[in-house]
This record gives C-alpha cells, structure tokens and sequence, in this order.
C-alpha cells in the first residue's frame, strides 16, 4: 500500500473511536478544574501523561488528599499494562527506527495497541498507519480535555452518562477479535480470574496489573502456535 492509503487507512479507522474518547475526555477535563486544576495543568497533564484511566485516578486520589507518593504508585501499577504493550507491539515495529520506537511508544495506548496488533496480523504495521491513528487519538483527547475544562461546568452530574465506559467497551470489543486464536482461552481466563481476585482483595489499580502479568505468565508456559497451525484454525 502507498503513503497516502495508509495514512486514510489509518484516520479512517481511529474516526470512529474519537465518538467515544472525545466525550470521555470532556469529562476528564471537566473534573480536573472542578478538582482544582488550572486550564494548563488540565492540558499538560493530558499532553505528557496520556492515560484516561490513570489521570481519573490521579484526579480521584488528588480530590481525597491522598500523599503524591501514593499518586505515584496508583499511576505507575495502572500504567504499568503499557509495558506489557510495548513488549508485544515492539515486535513489529522492525521498519521504525530508535527516535521513531520511542514516539510510537509514547503513544502507545489501548486502541492503538489493539489497532497494532490487529494490523500486524493482517501484514505489517508501517510507519504512516501507525502514526496517522496514534496522532489522531493524541490530538483528539488533548482537544477534548481542553473542551472539557472550558464548558465542563455546564455539564452537572458528568457521571449518570457513563461516558467513561465507552473505551473500556471498545477494547473489549477489540479483545474478544483474537477469540479464535488456540491460546486466546486459556490466556484471557486466568488473565481475568486474577484480575477479579486481585480486585476484590488487593482493590484497583492492582488488578489491571496482576491480571496482565498473569496472562502473561500462561502465555509464556504454553506451547506456541506454529504459523501452519495458525492458519489451519483460521481457515
């Protein structure tokens, strides 16, 4: 495929995904100057940190005047799933070069590692796909936080829309695409029993964490797949 087809392919398919991030923004934006936030720190928090859930955590944590040590590990036990996602996208990104890795990792986020790992399935993940859908998601959310402080006020009670769904609905979407995949089962399964338990015992942001690590650690134990064996459950 040319340039110009991968990058429409790539605004083509993150367009459908800003219905859900730019309202989900507008709320993160709009509870961070009712926490207090300046309309700069609401932006620059979005702009460097780039993590709905954990700016909602921080935001939550911040609200009850919690110690900016236990920010900080609040933030880096639910981020910690971007290391994950490094580690797997990292493997199809052999056409990127070191500068390149790095941009593409700081954009690294749910739907872009779900749009990743779709397209590596289909080819190769090359350059301007990635960076077409990546930008427009960064763009799309800084934009929405900026909306969101400006009106946010006009919004009264943000939470009875449950906006903050919206995402999470989608990459579970996403998810359930590898259903079809031999490991697919056995992966998500112990993935989301320790998620659950480690929810119900250890409390959020834990079980984002242990839940991965888990999936991880089955997926690693398991015997591969082999390419013929792949294909032949495909077909």
């Amino acid at each position: 495929m040319s340039r110009s087809s991968e990058f429409r392919a790539g605004v083509a398919h993150s367009a459908p995904l800003l219905l859900a991030l730019v309202p989900f923004g507008a709320v993160y934006g709009a509870l961070a100057t009712r926490t207090g936030f300046t309309l700069s720190e609401t932006l620059g928090f979005s702009l460097s940190v780039y993590a709905g859930s954990s700016q909602f955590l921080a935001l939550q944590m911040i609200g009850t005047g919690a110690p900016v040590w236990a920010i900080l590990i609040g933030v880096f036990a639910i981020n910690f799933r971007h290391v994950l996602y490094s580690a797997s996208v990292g493997r199809h990104l052999s056409r990127f070069d070191g500068v390149e890795k790095a941009l593409a990792f700081f954009l690294l986020v749910d739907p872009s590692f779900a749009a990743a790992e779709a397209r590596a399935g289909d080819g190769v993940v090359r350059k301007t796909y990635y960076f077409a859908f990546a930008l427009m998601l960064y763009v799309g959310w800084a934009l929405a936080s900026l909306l969101g402080a400006l009106f946010g006020r006009l919004i009264e009670n943000p939470e009875r829309y449950a906006l903050d769904f919206a995402l999470p609905i989608y990459f579970l979407a996403q998810t359930m695409a590898f259903r079809h995949r031999r490991q697919f089962w056995p992966v998500a399964g112990t993935s989301a029993i320790v998620a659950l338990l480690a929810y119900a015992t250890l409390g959020t942001p834990w079980h984002v964490t242990l839940g991965g690590l888990a999936g991880i650690l089955v997926a690693s134990l398991r015997t591969p797949e082999t390419p013929a064996k792949a294909e032949g459950e495909a077909a």
